[in-house]
């Protein structure tokens, strides 16, 4: 039985690496990909657990051979990619993967696979992503105001892609964010392979359907809001159900 494709995107400092740590902890049968990269490592990250680090010529080298599902380029000076040997061997093993990617990577899966599963993690608010940024750069041993401000910046730009993915989560209570992912990922494999779920069946199918983007406006508003681009998200969130109606 084949797994099922997970792509999950958020800013950086949004949580989703921790989400996604926690969720393997409680389910079975799910893969992580870890992705490649040119920049350097940082604080106690290590070779093969967070990326595989590798020179930009070893990078090229490796996209040429047509080795990546996808790749992009972030903040323009370092190479991201998933490899696909993971997608691969997770389909061997009959087991659920997870891509840990921007929405430059997210766009480039959608489209080649539209089976996936897209999630997006959103921070609840730029106060809290800020503290997180700060906290993460601090334990990595450095200081960096301007880079603080610069991914602020960016996942501004980077949340206004909300409405291309089928889930939304708010990353403001961690074990809140952990169970919903963890629903989703049991609604999933229930709708998908009709696999079993316990006896709280009905209410993890009410907490993934209520991570649905076409059911969560009134919690992804003020977030929105909150990060200046609030204005028209009802008009967004219409548009694309239309435009989804269309396909």
């Amino acid at each position: 039985m084949a797994g099922i494709l997970f792509i999950i995107s958020a800013p950086s400092g949004s949580g989703k690496s921790t989400l996604v740590n926690e969720v393997r902890k409680q389910l079975t049968g799910i893969e992580f990909s870890v992705s490649w990269t040119t920049r350097q490592p940082r604080g106690s990250e290590q070779d093969g657990r967070e990326y595989h680090f590798a020179s930009r010529e070893e990078f090229e080298r490796m996209l040429a051979a047509g080795e990546f599902l996808e790749y992009a380029e972030v903040f323009g000076k370092d190479l991201y990619g998933t490899p696909r040997s993971s997608l691969e061997q997770a389909r061997l093993a009959g087991r659920d993967l997870v891509l840990d990617i921007d929405v430059q990577g997210a766009a480039q899966v959608r489209a080649a696979m539209p089976e996936a599963v897209s999630i997006f993690v959103l921070p609840p608010n730029p106060k809290v992503l800020r503290t997180r940024l700060r906290n993460r750069s601090r334990a990595e041993g450095v200081e960096d105001e301007v880079e603080v401000y610069r991914r602020l910046s960016e996942a501004r730009k980077e949340i206004e892609n909300y409405c291309e993915y089928s889930y939304i989560l708010v990353n403001d209570i961690l074990d809140r964010a952990v169970a919903q992912l963890e629903a989703i990922v049991q609604a999933e494999r229930f709708y998908r392979h009709d696999e079993p779920i316990t006896f709280r069946s009905r209410r993890v199918l009410e907490v993934a359907a209520g991570c649905l983007r076409v059911n969560s406006y009134e919690r992804v508003k003020p977030v929105l809001d909150a990060f200046g681009i609030g204005r028209d998200s009802g008009q967004q969130f219409l548009d694309f159900d239309e435009d989804s109606d269309d396909d």
